[in-house]
């Protein structure tokens, strides 16, 4: 065989860190000396997940799109989210029957 169609690397040489870290879970990676540690993580917020019925989702996402009509060129459904909530009064809800 021609020298260039020779594999240059075999991947099958390094087996048993293959192995390791495929089925076994990675190692702890080691910060290099001199390299700036990981930036903390911010405490102000967190990132949540919620269900949403698709009309709603709709009605969000229409409503942001109106927002950026009206110059509200940073609005977002989370923007809204926290508006709307920043404006619900409990005491204004009525009872729920049960």
């Amino acid at each position: 065989m021609k020298e260039e169609k020779l594999m240059q690397h075999d991947p099958l040489a390094e087996a048993d860190a293959i192995l390791s870290e495929d089925f076994y879970g990675r190692a702890p990676r080691r910060r290099a000396a001199g390299t700036i540690p990981p930036a903390d993580k911010p405490t102000h917020y967190k990132v949540i997940c919620i269900s949403m019925y698709t009309q709603d989702i709709e009605e969000l996402d229409a409503k942001v799109l109106e927002l950026k009509k009206r110059g509200w060129t940073k609005a977002n459904k989370s923007q809204l989210i926290r508006l709307a909530l920043a404006q619900l009064d409990l005491d204004k809800l009525t009872t729920p029957r049960q």
